[in-house]
């Protein structure tokens, strides 16, 4: 709209940002425009007056013209640009709080390092420039260095071949490819440019060099197609021929893939006739322990049969095997906090229970046990569809240098830190999420890589389920291929972060899709480099936030950090060690010794995300390795934390630049299990980093009850006061989000209690109706939350709710409210559920719970199973953490907020039974949607506490203790109260649905059948202006 960029024109930045630029301005009349975060190609005009911030919508119409949205009364006038627009506004009584005076101008940007030409070349991916989503990636500033790059381009691979030695090459192919890159190579650059991805000078020469190989495979294709044919079971005539006949007019590339694909298909044919149908796989060697009866320790052999389903128990290592108990015979495990001890729970014949208690060597020794026993329950359950699956998350700067011939320690998480032990190496993920950055290879070349690597350590061919590449960054998603069918919705997209957010060196790719039910984010990202750019770093991560699109688009209010159940964010952050160049072998020696926690408390990263700047409310397993950066190349000895450059020497001190975080809604069931770097794989001078994670996850809900006998459920929110830190004079709404409404709902508008000091007081609370009412499926379901203004149908928090805090009663809630990774506010209040009769399953990772070591309770031969006290748990048992020790009623969050006990003063009572309206008629014949898991019984030792930050110059010794053990998952910034959760079922055969038939997956609308399917969403009336 504007012919050239105004200082009073700031862009896309944040309306918070806006804010506090005008604060800043400090005079009546002080404006800036933004652009809107609600509406596409709309600005937001924003004013101060009398310290309050006014902000007023700028719409374009048909013709694209701009009209300001002001107050009732004044005539609407339109403007074919933007500086015609503002000059008007200049002029009083124009329908503003006051009119236009003082233009705020933009902050400049920190400088950046130019990019030094040529750059290293993003592999070639998607034909015409086109991205993985089929969006054009011809931003600003594209052209101009392609154009800079391309000049450059025929030197700098001549340059590398005068090095390279290809004396044993045929003369002839060392001449075409010289004469490939004098000549053709800028023609292809040109032509790919102008949208033909063909490269036909490039194939003229593959064809030329391979022209020998041609003849070879099509003398050794059909051999392997009639080899592969006489191991399937019904022969088919005549296919060979006839596929050799097609493939021959195929390039040589993709008659070599067929090759390739036929020689895993031999193998894995192979594998599967030779091993798997001659009988079972053994079982796993016997694993000593020891074993506590009256006061007495003795040695005991433990030894889990995975294929039949048993586990027994022997006095000697070679003993006999009649002692055992069957999978569905193993109720429970519960692991000690500080030794690594573990209480097996047994039903006997007499449908008792019997406590079996046991020493492993070591915690690592344990985990590995209890993963076993975990995969033999999961192997042999009566479930058709899983509700645990581990998923394996790995991040790997390259360096630009080609893998080493093995990265099989990268997967089976071998090396330092939290590691897997050797019982759990054939144990493989179900989900595999590999980030790259720096990588040098094509997407194809990656890709069978890791397949193969995969392969190779469990056996199994992995299915793609899905890659984006932006330059060199790059996201590989693998899985099982029995779980090919149980994901769908998968989105891929990626964000540029470079000189001007322009270039693709930096930036990040994300993917996201549905596991069944249950919603998983991926994000790997390249930060900006350099120990003094971490305000940079900082922004880099905002903008990934905002403009990485994944999942679900009609949470559009909500970024990528509210839109998924599991959001795991990995890849090269940048984060440095903030200590002086001088400190650089103090810090070798630091961590030679393993003193990992004195260099964490100057870690950058740890610094920001604990002062709220970055990763808000995301978890990080504790970091138990040495950094990861800067090693020296094939050697994991020796840090080269020194740099010559023209400038002088540049120091990158050794740092954990390479993480992976998570985040996900509040109680839901996630626990890391390893989380390490390798030691083994040396090409890069960053080291891999691994962690896999077990996650709960549900399958499309079927309700086993009548539905013309179930009542009517609801959801009342209560007493809801809303804490926003904003300047903003306007009125607020909220929005509810969730699959278990039949849409969003908006509430209606607020009532503004206070205004002073930078913080307003809302208060709000509705009525909500859900689409189905049986418990089994409400309470795993959550409520998004979008406090928005009125004046531009703007967010001013997101936060989430867990129904399953409200299982038994009317419960306080605590939710920080966030938007666009800042803190925003806070939301206190109460809700209360009216559910249907019925009672929910046990889940697999209800198997496993965490007991005191220091407790004097006694050792009963069982746990009861009956005890329905109010206030009463076993006195060994940690307070669940799917529900927290948080004491009573709205006790959580008063620390976090002083605005929490004074809320409290405005509570009324919850109502004992509420009324809700009928369903209207379609209601009865909506068919059930998928929803996601939210139990957690797993625990963690809480990381210790790094002191303040003294001088740099010093490194003491810290001294600190544990506190109380927090839940290992995300609390996602809510704190509530619920009663604790009953003691898991006995496993009975039978117990779950037998059906084994996947039913229809009706999260897409138009799926549904024409009796079954809503109506379209209506489109949402914009707020009235004020």
């Amino acid at each position: 709209m504007s012919t050239s960029p105004q200082p009073w024109h700031h862009g896309n930045i944040t309306r918070s940002k806006a804010e506090d630029l005008l604060s800043k301005a400090a005079r009546d009349g002080s404006f800036l425009l933004r652009d809107s975060e609600s509406i596409q190609g709309a600005y937001a005009l924003c004013v101060l007056y009398q310290n309050c911030v006014y902000t007023y919508r700028i719409l374009p119409n048909e013709e694209r013209k701009l009209s300001v949205q002001a107050s009732e009364g004044v005539p609407i006038r339109f403007f074919s640009v933007l500086t015609d627009l503002v000059e008007t506004y200049y002029s009083p009584n124009m329908g503003l709080a006051t009119h236009l005076q003082f233009p705020v101008q933009k902050e400049e940007e920190p400088e950046e390092e130019p990019v030094k030409y040529p750059p290293q070349l993003p592999p070639r991916n998607f034909p015409g420039g086109m991205s993985a989503n089929g969006s054009k990636e011809a931003h600003g500033g594209e052209s101009q260095t392609s154009e800079l790059a391309c000049a450059s381009l025929r030197d700098t691979y001549l340059q590398r071949l005068q090095h390279l030695d290809m004396s044993n090459l045929p003369e002839e192919h060392q001449q075409s490819i010289q004469e490939y890159f004098h000549t053709s190579l800028c023609l292809d650059a040109e032509q790919a440019q102008n949208g033909n991805p063909n490269l036909p000078r490039l194939k003229k020469l593959t064809m030329e060099i391979c022209k020998h190989l041609n003849s070879e495979i099509s003398r050794t294709l059909p051999t392997l197609e009639a080899f592969q044919r006489l191991l399937d079971q019904q022969l088919s005539p005549g296919v060979g021929r006839m596929r050799s006949q097609v493939y021959s007019g195929q390039a040589v590339s993709f008659r070599l893939e067929q090759i390739t694909k036929l020689l895993y298909s031999i193998e894995d044919k192979v594998m599967f006739n030779t091993i798997l149908n001659l009988g079972p796989v053994p079982s796993w060697s016997s694993l000593q322990v020891k074993s506590e009866l009256l006061g007495l320790t003795t040695k005991m052999f433990l030894k889990v049969d995975v294929e039949t389903g048993k586990i027994y128990f022997k006095k000697y290592k070679d003993g006999p095997e009649d002692k055992y108990f069957v999978h569905n015979k193993i109720l429970q495990l519960v692991k000690s906090q500080k030794v690594a001890k573990l209480v097996i729970v047994l039903e006997t014949e007499k449908e008792k229970t019997l406590r079996k208690e046991f020493v492993f060597d070591d915690t690592k020794k344990r985990e590995g046990f209890c993963q076993l026993l975990q995969q033999m329950k999961n192997k042999h359950s009566d479930k058709p569809e899983p509700d645990m699956i581990t998923v394996f998350v790995g991040t790997w700067n390259m360096g630009n240098a080609s893998p080493p011939h093995s990265i099989a320690s990268w997967f089976q998480c071998k090396g330092q830190g939290k590691t897997r032990d050797d019982t759990a190496d054939h144990i493989p993920h179900d989900i595999y999420v590999v980030g790259t950055q720096e990588d040098p290879l094509g997407e194809k070349e990656w890709i069978d890589t890791l397949k193969s690597a995969l392969r190779g350590t469990t056996d199994i061919s992995f299915k793609q389920i899905a890659v984006q590449t932006l330059w060199n960054i790059r996201i590989v998603v693998l899985a099982k291929p029995e779980h090919e069918n149980r994901i769908s919705h998968i989105f891929s997209d990626s964000v540029k972060t470079g000189i001007a957010n322009a270039l693709g060196n930096k930036g990040a790719v994300g993917v996201s899709f549905m596991f069944n039910g249950t919603s998983f984010g991926f994000v790997n990202s390249h930060l900006t480099s350099g120990s003094e750019k971490k305000i940079r770093r900082n922004q880099n991560y905002v903008s990934i936030l905002r403009f990485l699109n994944l999942g679900d688009k009609k949470l559009n209010p909500f970024d990528i950090t509210h839109r998924f159940t599991h959001l795991f964010w990995l890849g090269d952050l940048n984060y440095r060690i903030e200590l002086p160049s001088t400190e650089a072998e103090s810090i070798v020696t630091k961590i030679k010794q393993q003193q990992y926690q004195e260099l964490l408390c100057r870690d950058q990263l740890t610094i920001e995300k604990g002062e709220g700047k970055v990763f808000l409310h995301y978890d990080e397993e504790e970091i138990t390795f040495a950094p990861t950066y800067r090693f020296e190349r094939d050697t994991r000895e020796r840090y080269a934390y020194t740099k010559a450059k023209a400038t002088g020497t540049k120091y990158n001190l050794p740092s954990w630049c390479d993480r992976v975080l998570r985040k996900s809604y509040p109680l839901v069931h996630v626990f890391c299990q390893s989380y390490g770097c390798t030691n083994d794989i040396m090409t890069s001078d960053h080291s891999p980093v691994f962690s896999t994670f077990e996650v709960g996850v549900v399958s499309q809900f079927v309700s086993k009850q009548d539905p013309n006998s179930v009542s009517q459920g609801g959801i009342k929110f209560m007493n809801c006061i809303a804490t926003l830190m904003t300047k903003s004079k306007t009125k607020f709404f909220i929005e509810y989000h969730s699959s278990c409404l039949e849409k969003f709902v908006k509430s209606s508008e607020g009532e503004n209690q206070d205004h002073s000091d930078g913080n307003i007081k809302v208060r709000f609370g509705n009525q909500l109706v859900p689409i189905i009412s049986d418990p089994e499926y409400l309470l795993d379901q959550h409520i998004l939350l979008c406090v928005k203004s009125t004046d531009c149908d703007e967010s001013y928090g997101e936060g989430c709710v867990a129904l399953r805090a409200a299982e038994s009663s009317y419960t306080e809630f605590h939710v920080t409210l966030t938007h666009h990774g800042e803190r925003t506010g806070t939301l206190t209040g109460g809700v209360q559920l009216r559910t249907s009769g019925g009672k929910q399953t046990e889940k697999l990772y209800d198997f496993i719970k965490v007991e005191r070591d220091d407790s004097g309770a006694p050792k009963g031969k069982g746990l009861d199973h009956n005890n329905k006290g109010e206030d009463v748990k076993p006195a060994d048992m940690f307070d669940n953490p799917l529900y927290g020790s948080m004491g009573k009623s709205g006790g959580g969050g008063a620390k976090d907020s002083p605005d929490c006990q004074s809320s409290k003063d405005h509570l009324t009572a919850p109502d004992p039974y509420f009324s809700f309206p009928k369903p209207s008629d379609q209601d009865s014949d909506r068919p059930p949607v998928p929803t996601p898991r939210n139990r957690s019984y797993t625990c963690s030792e809480t990381k210790p506490q790094c002191p303040a930050p003294t001088s740099f110059a010093s490194l003491h010794p810290l001294s600190y203790t544990k506190n109380p053990v927090k839940p290992s998952r995300s609390e996602g910034g809510m704190v509530l109260t619920a009663n604790k959760p009953p003691l898991p079922m006995k496993s009975r055969p039978g117990q779950a649905d037998a059906t084994s038939t996947k039913p229809r997956d009706y999260r897409d609308s138009s799926e549904l059948p024409s009796k079954l399917r809503p109506p379209s969403r209506p489109i949402q009336p914009l707020p009235k202006e004020g």
